[in-house]
């Protein structure tokens, strides 16, 4: 099984788009749809499965199910585009993480726990924003720029990584 560890700022939405979508953003639309779409072409023709460790994944109960307007919103982009989460990476953050915002320093730890409990990946790529400070995952990552968010580009070595 191919994974997609995916994080949600900086990566579907973008200061650009943010800047572009003040009203959608006020409505609690806070992803871009035409990256949902190029993300969808490429899980579909991939096979790949998507595990949220973005912090939205606190935004969403057990279930999947949506918990925040927010959430839910993305829900329905991603319903709307024949995708679905896969799973969620456990929460190894501290109260200390939370407060400084320094999430860099337990994602990596999330990633690898969670890569630990599912024996069956035969291959995983991390979309994040944030370079993520270990070398394990850094040979994993694609890190679009959180001012532009998610590209071709960027599909592209995804697809690289996932070979």
């Amino acid at each position: 099984m191919k994974i997609i560890f995916l994080d949600v700022d900086g990566v579907l939405n973008s200061e650009v788009w943010n800047q572009k979508h003040k009203i959608e953003t006020e409505n609690g639309f806070l992803i871009d749809e035409e990256t949902i779409k190029l993300l969808s072409h490429f899980i579909k023709t991939s096979g790949a499965k998507i595990v949220l460790h973005s912090g939205w994944r606190f935004w969403f109960d057990k279930n999947f199910s949506p918990i925040r307007k927010e959430s839910e919103n993305f829900k329905n982009l991603l319903d709307k585009n024949g995708l679905s989460f896969y799973d969620f990476t456990p929460d190894l953050t501290t109260e200390e993480i939370r407060k400084s915002g320094k999430f860099s320093l337990s994602k990596p730890k999330e990633i690898l726990l969670w890569l630990n409990n599912h024996s069956d990946i035969s291959n995983w790529v991390v979309i994040d924003d944030i370079v993520l400070n270990n070398k394990t995952i850094q040979k994993h990552q694609v890190a679009p720029d959180s001012k532009i968010g998610l590209t071709l580009a960027d599909i592209e070595k995804t697809i690289k990584l996932l070979k």
